[in-house]
């Protein structure tokens, strides 16, 4: 029995995964408007529409796993939409940042690769930062184990999805001049990064 309610979160979760991966379009043309033109004003794209859909699936893993109380899910419910939606907005700017990269990524200067790899740290730092921030506040709804197991699960859709990124995003490649420059120890990080 355990097997198969691994088995189907499992396919849940790879469904997540597929879907967000759509919503990450690293180097294809922005989906957002239909063949032929725009859509009708006040019409969602298909990116928004794709977007909306990878969100309700996460969130419906989440549902699945928790095991909540009717007590606990009408608290648990509003600070999820809470955190998801500060959450989300990282994962914007992580959108942005790869669609930067993407655009240069065959010859990167070495201003450029130390920006680049900057932002993927304060990226990194920013998503800890607002899970440290919720830790406390879902603490105060639920069990520790609850708690545990609500990050649990979100650890493990955000490492599905940034492995997934991680495959479609190339190697940095030097310009003809970076190559030659000697590298510079200042700005430095001293951790290594989580996923580019």
């Amino acid at each position: 029995m355990k097997l198969a309610r691994y088995l189907t979160s499992a396919t849940t979760i790879a469904t997540f995964v597929c879907a967000v991966a759509v919503c990450v379009p690293v180097f294809a043309q922005d989906q957002s408007a239909p063949p032929g033109g725009m859509p009708p004003a006040g019409a969602p794209s298909q990116k928004q529409l794709d977007i909306a859909a990878a969100r309700a699936e996460r969130k419906a893993v989440v549902g699945q796993n928790m095991s909540l109380t009717d007590t606990e899910s009408k608290a648990f419910w509003s600070l999820y939409d809470e955190y998801e939606g500060k959450m989300d907005k990282i994962e914007d700017r992580h959108v942005r940042e790869i669609k930067d990269f993407a655009s240069h990524f065959q010859n990167l200067t070495n201003v450029d690769a130390r920006r680049k790899l900057n932002e993927v740290m304060a990226i990194s730092q920013a998503r800890l930062n607002v899970q440290t921030l919720y830790i406390p506040k879902f603490r105060a709804i639920l069990s520790d184990v609850k708690v545990t197991r609500f990050f649990q699960i979100d650890n493990k859709l955000r490492a599905l999805v940034q492995c997934q990124i991680a495959q479609m995003v190339p190697l940095a490649q030097p310009s003809a001049a970076s190559e030659n420059t000697a590298p510079s120890s200042t700005g430095s990080t001293g951790s290594a990064p989580k996923s580019m």
